[in-house]
């Protein structure tokens, strides 16, 4: 009979991957069925992020939990970023966990079941070549690392301290995976790396990649059974007129651009080490609005950083205005252990910050009330990837815009042409045609 497997996934896609890459490291060596019941789980796995200071105080409370509710001899695991960070202290803080496995440690899995108290927090561990078994939890959409780690100094960001310095994966291992992936239903391809337009610029060993970003892009696209390619994240800094052009010009690239500003201010966004400036920043928006007219782009968004002033703040709301930000992921700032900022005085505190996110918020919210009128009768292709209750299926459009129509399980993995009827701000409804 196969164990059963609780795993709690917080975080990024690239958690999300990694989970998927735990669960076919452990059915190598015995079956392992998923459950949504942590009292009936022999294993139990919560894969953590550390990018923000409340998941990681909510860990330890969520530890607790498991231990009260889990049946005797199961074992808890922490896994992730905050597992690459706090190490040892997990297990001193909270004794019935049973291993710590670092983000960049994930192909040890088995190893730290099968050890008393196993820790492995190395973030100079080098996955980049390791064949990992499959598994995916999403037959239409697979997930795919193109890289590891990150090289940039962001002085607000702990990830270089968790998952280490950048590493592009090998084009060729890549190319293998996504071939794969694509034969067996998967019309929609997620490139994931923390500056995936970097890619190539060191692989394992120090070598430089063959291929860019962009020619890796292009090779993708000569897969057959590939319809759509998405990635995240791309770095401002990297968009350069090659990967714009690529971008634009290639129709299985899907026409969604995630571009993270974190600061309108020239200043705060010297103050963070971002490497660009605002008008910088507004001119590959506006080249890219130009090249692709009918992209939609997302973004991050940090309010509160140390030394932001109002005026800091009134940039950041123009820039919003201006670049017209189809999607928002917006934060309050959060102090992180290891990083410059973290040791800033110049602070600002919790009310003006949770007054200026609300302001964020409510102005980009009466934008997208407007912006979603767009759509109204428009016809948008969607891949319809989730069923939903009363008769709905749901998927996204090539520019990530949630759509829901009525339809059955027969649409499930297929791209059809949808009208939208009724248009909302988060999601558009509408009829297949």
């Amino acid at each position: 009979m196969a164990k059963k497997l609780f795993l709690k996934t917080l975080g990024c896609a690239m958690n999300v991957r990694d989970s998927e890459h735990m669960i076919a490291e452990l059915n190598r060596v015995e079956q392992y069925d998923l459950t949504q019941d942590e009292s009936e789980a022999d294993l139990i796995i919560i894969n953590t992020c550390s990018v923000r200071e409340k998941p990681v105080n909510k860990l330890f409370s969520e530890i607790g939990q498991f231990v009260k509710h889990k049946k005797k001899g199961a074992k808890i695991g922490v896994c992730g970023c905050t597992a690459s960070h706090l190490g040892k202290e997990i297990l001193k803080r909270a004794p019935e966990v049973s291993f710590v496995l670092g983000a960049r440690n994930v192909s040890k899995i088995t190893q730290a079941i099968n050890s008393e108290k196993f820790v492995d927090i190395n973030i100079n561990y080098d996955e980049s070549e390791y064949a990992f078994g499959e598994f995916r939890q999403n037959p239409y959409k697979a997930y795919i690392n193109i890289s590891i780690g990150c090289d940039k100094k962001c002085a607000f960001c702990i990830v270089p301290h968790t998952r280490g310095e950048e590493i592009s994966i090998p084009h060729d291992i890549i190319l293998n995976e996504a071939a794969k992936a694509a034969k067996n239903g998967a019309k929609e391809l997620f490139l994931l790396g923390q500056n995936v337009n970097n890619y190539g610029k060191r692989l394992s060993g120090g070598k430089k990649g063959t291929l860019n970003f962009s020619q890796l892009l292009s090779q993708i696209s000569k897969i057959n059974e590939v319809e759509r390619i998405r990635f995240t994240s791309p770095h401002p800094l990297h968009m350069d007129d090659e990967f714009l052009e690529v971008f634009a010009s290639n129709p299985k690239i899907c026409k969604s651009m995630h571009m993270p500003l974190q600061s309108g201010s020239t200043n705060i966004l010297k103050s963070m080490k971002r490497g660009y400036s605002k008008e910088w920043f507004l001119k590959r928006a506006e080249k890219l609005r130009q090249m692709s007219p009918d992209a939609a782009i997302s973004t991050d968004i940090i309010v509160g950083f140390p030394g932001e002033s109002e005026k800091d703040f009134e940039d950041t709301i123009e820039v919003i205005e201006r670049v017209g930000f189809e999607q928002i992921f917006s934060f309050k700032y959060s102090a992180r252990p290891f990083t410059t900022a973290a040791q800033m005085t110049n602070t600002i505190d919790d009310e003006t910050a949770s007054l200026r996110l609300q302001r964020l918020q409510s102005r980009h919210a009466s934008m997208l009330d407007e912006m979603s009128q767009r759509y109204l009768d428009k016809i948008f292709e969607v891949y319809f990837e989730e069923l939903r209750d009363n008769g709905m299926i749901a998927g996204r459009t090539s520019q990530n815009f949630a759509v829901c129509a009525t339809g059955s399980e027969e649409l499930l993995g297929k791209i059809k042409n949808v009208k939208i009827t009724h248009p909302q701000r988060l999601i558009l409804y509408g009829q297949v045609v």
